[in-house]
């Protein structure tokens, strides 16, 4: 029987990337000020891509309650 990635041979890679990403992303989207709930849209090819940059040059909620 062959055991490639297939079945359970991918939990630990998938599981793997969710904390890699997720967990980090998740922190820096909660400290600028956005719901961590946005950490799905780095999940989704091309939408990630579309996401950081609309968010890196978005004004973050936490940088304008600074300002005020």
């Amino acid at each position: 029987m062959h055991m490639g990635m297939n079945g359970f041979g991918m939990i630990f890679p998938v599981l793997a990337y969710l904390v890699v990403i997720g967990i980090p992303a998740a922190v820096v989207i909660g400290k600028a000020g956005y719901s961590r709930a946005w950490v799905i849209l780095a999940f989704i090819p091309i939408v990630n891509l579309i996401a950081l940059w609309v968010f890196a040059f978005a004004k973050w909620p936490a940088v304008q309650r600074q300002l005020t």
